[in-house]
């Protein structure tokens, strides 16, 4: 009698600590990624930002400004399946936004799934390419191998717990959420859509919101500057700039008309839409609505709301980082994260949500702005000349319509077909391609797989972080690095992944419950987050998590 009261007044001391900690666990997680993101965007806009949105993270938060990846390819896929995992690509697989597929010789997507067809929209309204192999538009989180923050919170609270993330990306949205993600939503030709992994049809409200036609709503509005033209010129020169690109439906100056002559439905008008800020605006009010609609933060669990905002990294693609365009994308974002902040307080209450802000990448300046750097534009059919010309010269000249390699991304995949026909090993011909690839001026270094896979030497950080990048069974023969400021990119606009400081210094921000306010100038890693969000809801880290605990 004495040893079963003992046990009952045990089992109830249990469940009284356990009900305790999941009380005092914050209700709503909140990880919000800025595509494109540099961490000197906070510092050189936040005097033109209001007090609810950037600002109350900085000043209310834990603000780690010397934050960097340490992956080489900073692409938008590798670092949102990094965010939350803790671990790279050499884990995650998730190794670009796309790459070759050795075993069918075609490009796949990062979140393709052809067993995952799209839910609310018809392949069709995606374009002739999407309609001629509808199969190739299917998503889900199929060839990403790890396990999120979020992952773990559906492990410990299973549906007592809700993970719910968008973007206007499928693959941010995503891979945000991991392989168990109740919802993932993105934009798909003005509208959000989901895949079949998650449903077999959109709820009601997201259909409702789809009604509303916010991006058709756009059409024919002017963007213009928010603040006097004056004060952009004094933070980013001119609006007018060389190498800016005149393209995706928007004019190289300010104001600009978001329309196109196809239409309120034509794919020149989407472009200009995904471009502008008014696309910002439309994700903000579809997450106000998911808040409401999907209950989040009001679940017996900790749920977990993850946002990618991407119009940022695409107009910076266009007209680089010390354009207006961005500066004034940054500002209208800003007030797009109060009323978003302001909604979540209401509903939920920001004392009871711990916030992280961070991005996936950030992306070089226009070569043409500056050319003290020596940055230049590299044409990829040189690069392909080169090793083409080495090739030959140390091989022979291939069969006619025979081809040595295929380009992909940083690297080059060698044709077995050629190989065969030449009676050679890859670990022959691989070392002949890097060779060739250091005799062109653009390019810094090179590495066979070979070298990637072996143990990098104890101080070669660009070897390790070219590793991190690798996965072994998606991996390449051989990759290369470009010199710093030069970019694929050959008539205009700017881009990233290289592993250089302005690709992969971005913010890292945690505000709210458990988090103490402050700035931190160690040197930290994206890595990092997960290991740090993980305690802070109450749940194990994230398995073979490569970062540290920041907090």
């Amino acid at each position: 009698m004495a040893l079963t009261l003992l046990r009952v007044l045990i089992f109830l001391v249990i469940a009284k600590l356990v009900g305790a900690a999941e009380a005092a666990s914050p209700k709503l997680a909140v990880v919000i990624a800025v595509d494109q993101l540099r961490a000197d965007y906070l510092v050189r806009f936040r005097p033109y930002f209001g007090e609810g949105g950037f600002k109350r993270l900085l000043e209310g938060g834990a603000d780690f400004r010397n934050a960097h990846y340490r992956h080489a390819v900073t692409h938008t896929a590798p670092g949102h399946a990094l965010m939350l995992s803790g671990v790279h690509a050499n884990v995650h697989g998730v190794i670009g936004n796309d790459w070759l597929d050795r075993a069918t010789w075609e490009q796949v997507n990062s979140v393709e799934d052809r067993d995952s067809p799209l839910v609310g929209i018809n392949p069709a309204e995606l374009g002739p390419v999407a309609a001629a192999n509808p199969a190739k538009t299917g998503r889900s989180p199929k060839n990403f191998s790890a396990v999120t923050v979020g992952d773990l919170l559906k492990q410990r609270y299973g549906d007592k717990s809700k993970v719910f993330t968008a973007s206007n990306k499928d693959r941010a949205a995503i891979l945000l959420g991991g392989k168990w993600g109740d919802s993932a939503y993105w934009d798909e030709a003005g509208k959000f859509v989901t895949a079949r992994h998650y449903r077999a049809e959109l709820p009601a409200w997201v259909v409702a919101f789809n009604a509303e036609k916010r991006a058709q709503g756009a059409f024919g509005k002017t963007w213009d500057r928010l603040l006097a033209p004056e004060i952009y010129e004094k933070v980013q020169g001119p609006d007018d700039a060389a190498g800016e690109y005149e393209g995706s439906g928007l004019t190289k100056v300010f104001p600009r008309n978001i329309s196109a002559k196809g239409g309120a439905t034509s794919a020149a008008f989407l472009t200009a839409y995904e471009n502008s800020p008014f696309s910002t605006e439309a994700l903000g009010e579809f997450l106000q609505r998911a808040i409401e609609e999907e209950q989040l933060g009001r679940h017996a669990g900790t749920d977990l709301l993850g946002v990618s905002f991407s119009q940022i990294d695409a107009i910076g693609h266009n007209y680089g980082p010390d354009s207006h365009e961005v500066m004034d994308s940054m500002l209208r974002l800003d007030r797009v994260l109060a009323a978003l902040f302001d909604k979540i307080d209401r509903d939920v209450g920001l004392a009871h949500c711990v916030i992280v802000l961070t991005s996936d990448h950030g992306v070089a300046p226009l070569p043409e702005r500056d050319v003290t750097r020596g940055g230049a534009r590299v044409k990829p059919a040189d690069l392909d000349a080169a090793v083409n010309k080495t090739l030959d010269a140390a091989f022979g000249e291939l069969p006619s319509g025979e081809r040595w390699f295929v380009r992909d991304n940083f690297s080059y995949h060698l044709r077995p077909a050629a190989l065969a026909a030449k009676k050679l090993t890859v670990v022959a011909v691989a070392p002949v391609v890097k060779a060739a690839l250091l005799t062109v001026p653009s390019v810094a270094t090179s590495f066979t797989r070979d070298e990637i896979l072996a143990a990098a030497p104890v101080g070669d950080e660009l070897l390790a972080m070219l590793r991190r990048s690798y996965h072994a069974a998606r991996g390449r023969d051989v990759v290369f690095v470009l010199k710093p400021y030069f970019m694929i990119k050959p008539t205009s606009g700017s881009t990233h992944a290289t592993p250089y400081d302005y690709d992969t210094h971005v913010p890292i921000v945690f505000f709210g419950a458990g988090v103490k306010a402050g700035v931190h100038t160690e040197s930290v890693g994206v890595d990092d987050i997960a290991p740090t969000l993980a305690p802070l809801l109450g749940v194990k880290l994230p398995p073979v998590a490569e970062g540290k605990k920041l907090l």
